[in-house]
């Protein structure tokens, strides 16, 4: 074995790193800033629209590491800014930073809405590309060839199926897994990696509605090839390998954490 080989538990560490998760105050962004603090990280920042729940989640996340509630709308540029500003007063670098925070829209075809394709592009794909470009300075400079640094994409299968009735959330989501391929390429050489998960259904506050339906909840799992929606462990694990070094070989992909489900879509 080599010197310089590291242990499987060294390689999920987080020791002495930085992470922003958006969208960190409930379901998918909430389950990841609590695996990052679990797993070594120096502190965790979370974003959501809603204070209230933004300084909740922080002091419920407190109890397994230090945790920083930054509330704000950040489908805003200017948002966008003051969280940049913020951490640029506070951190000399950032190592993992996870675009989360999304929004959907449900709608017949010939009702669907202006306002709703924008929100939904706003949010899912705007405010990850400019939230990344203004982080730049602080992601490079947490960002080495022997330690990179990590952005995560959080994609959908609904951008990777032919998804119904999400008219403007699967085009949002294969625009952010297009997106991670073309900015992984652009920054592979500042030692960022930027990769996507693709979750297929998880039980969160978004999916509220499809599993309150009995039927439809009923149909949707008979048609997942593991017969089963994901859970808080399933989306850590992945979140975990793209954050870390044990991730430090990947870079452009695409991941669906989905249970089979675009297997059989």
């Amino acid at each position: 074995m080599s010197a310089t080989s590291e242990s499987p538990h060294s390689l999920f560490s987080l020791e002495d790193k930085v992470c922003v998760v958006t969208g960190g105050s409930r379901g998918l962004g909430y389950f990841m800033a609590k695996a990052f603090l679990q797993a070594g990280a120096t502190r965790v920042y979370i974003t959501a629209r809603k204070a209230e729940a933004c300084e909740q989640a922080a002091q419920e996340l407190a109890a397994f590491g230090e945790c920083v509630a930054v509330p704000g709308n950040i489908s805003s540029l200017e948002e966008i800014e003051g969280l940049v500003s913020l951490l640029s007063e506070r951190e000399q670098a950032v190592h993992v930073l996870v675009n989360n925070a999304g929004v959907g829209w449900l709608e017949d075809l010939e009702a669907f809405p202006e306002k709703g394709w924008d929100k939904v592009m706003d949010l899912n794909v705007k405010a990850p590309f400019f939230l990344i470009q203004k982080l730049l300075p602080l992601l490079r400079a947490g960002a080495s060839a022997g330690n990179t640094a990590s952005v995560i994409n959080i994609g959908s299968i609904a951008g990777i199926c032919g998804a119904t009735d999400t008219f403007s959330y699967a085009p949002s989501k294969a625009a952010i897994h297009q997106l991670t391929r073309n900015l992984a390429a652009e920054l592979a050489e500042d030692h960022i990696r930027v990769n996507a998960l693709a979750p297929g259904r998880f039980f969160t506050a978004m999916t509220e509605y499809a599993r309150v339906d009995e039927a439809q909840y009923e149909t949707e799992i008979a048609g997942i090839p593991q017969h089963r929606w994901g859970e808080e462990k399933d989306i850590i694990g992945p979140a975990l390998m793209f954050a870390s070094n044990a991730g430090a070989h990947i870079t452009g992909q695409i991941l669906a954490v989905d249970g089979g489900t675009t297997l059989v879509s």
